[in-house]
């Protein structure tokens, strides 16, 4: 059985319109394929479900909330999107059948909000597609060991595309969304971005941790654990769009592929920090243990050769309960003084062709001193480098950068 997984975004969803237009896509596609598609919720309900939760969280502040009620109401958008798309189908003379997270099921731990896929029941869904042409799964969503809803976090209707797609071996997973492919930069802010016909699933997975926002990191980790090929394109018009694929399906690995950005990040300074075996361990544990990311990390010695400074980052959305948690430890961590900065933006360049040619950090920090924009943190990998700047200078580096690699558009 040959079966195409397909994903439509919020934007995709927004209206009625809109969900007639994805009946025609998935239409043509049911006609040679058996099609799973994994809807999001309408553009703008996910927010607005947050925004319910948040009143009661802030009304109901010194009480303990259930994460399992969130997690409940954070779902409920995606059933009004697949019963819709799917009677258009029905209506249509394409069988089909909506279902949500728990009737696959698809099985997730116990993490609320930031859930991760255990298990999914691929005999359910063959079983499905014996009387369907079609399946409709609510993305975002699962059940956990202890049989409660969970969410998969922002953006995690790409997670359940992908998981669903790499479970039942699917010949791919197109992933549609408001914009052609992937770009160069944002278009949004530089004009002259390009799209990418092809990148590899490292360029990806970069370009998103850096804060592309075309797909969720851990959709992008689990393609390429399972070597599944991904198309990211528009929903709104019929052009091809960007594929992921293997690096060694990558006829030239271009030296930069794009330069990314995100203003989500903050950063936390923890100074005079007895330099010893074990802080960092301790630090970086409590943030583990919170579920929450950290991203770039700079430590020094003072002066004094007997303290450290250390800076990091985290999104914003965990910075008070990261800030928290430190203060909490003040004690056993034993530093002098604690400072938070949420006016940064993480400027990154990206490209497979990296790990063989030399220059390109040179020309990017030389790029941002010609433009005066001070660099307060610096990380790298084999195929990234990423900067932190003051956030009013982000689309002066994004539009400068782009062009000393030479991105735009011929």
């Amino acid at each position: 059985m040959k079966i195409v997984v397909m994903k439509f975004g919020g934007t995709s969803v927004a209206n009625v319109e809109k969900i007639k237009n994805v009946a025609k896509t998935v239409k043509n596609q049911a006609k040679k394929h058996k099609v799973l598609v994994v809807l999001s919720a309408m553009a703008g309900v996910t927010n607005q479900l947050q925004s319910y939760v948040d009143e009661v969280n802030i009304y109901f502040e010194d009480q303990i909330l259930s994460s399992n009620d969130s997690d409940l109401i954070m779902t409920s958008g995606e059933q009004v999107t697949i019963g819709l798309l799917s009677m258009i189908l029905n209506h249509q003379n394409i069988k089909s059948i909506p279902l949500l997270g728990w009737q696959i099921p698809i099985i997730t731990d116990t993490n609320y909000s930031k859930s991760k896929i255990l298990n999914i029941e691929n005999k359910n869904i063959h079983k499905y597609f014996e009387t369907n042409d079609v399946i409709v799964l609510a993305g975002f969503q699962g059940i956990n060991t202890e049989g409660k809803i969970t969410s998969l976090g922002r953006g995690g209707s790409d997670t359940s595309a992908v998981a669903i797609a790499a479970s039942l071996n699917a010949e791919r997973c197109d992933i549609y969304t408001d914009v052609e492919g992937v770009f160069t930069t944002d278009p949004n802010i530089d004009s002259s971005a390009k799209k990418i016909d092809k990148l590899a699933y490292e360029e990806m997975l970069e370009m998103s941790s850096a804060g592309a926002k075309v797909l969720q990191t851990r959709s992008v980790e689990l393609a390429m654990k399972n070597n599944l090929t991904l198309q990211v394109l528009s929903s709104l018009t019929n052009s091809e769009g960007s594929y992921i694929v293997n690096e060694n399906q990558l006829i030239e690995k271009e030296i930069v592929s794009g330069v990314s950005y995100s203003v989500n990040d903050s950063k936390l300074s923890i100074s005079g920090i007895p330099d010893k075996p074990g802080i960092s361990a301790k630090i970086f544990g409590l943030m583990a243990k919170a579920n929450i990311n950290v991203d770039m990390i700079v430590q020094n010695i003072s002066q004094d050769g007997i303290n450290a400074n250390m800076t990091f980052t985290v999104s914003t959305k965990d910075l008070d309960s990261a800030k928290k948690i430190i203060e909490n430890q003040t004690q056993e961590i034993n530093y002098t003084n604690l400072s938070t900065d949420s006016d940064i933006a993480k400027i990154s360049v990206i490209g497979m062709g990296m790990m063989s040619q030399s220059g390109v950090a040179e020309k990017m920090f030389r790029t941002l001193a010609e433009n005066k924009i001070n660099i307060l943190a610096i990380s790298t990998s084999e195929i990234k480098i990423s900067v932190l700047i003051n956030k009013e200078y982000a689309k002066e580096a994004i539009k400068s950068l782009h062009n000393v690699y030479k991105l735009e558009k011929k």
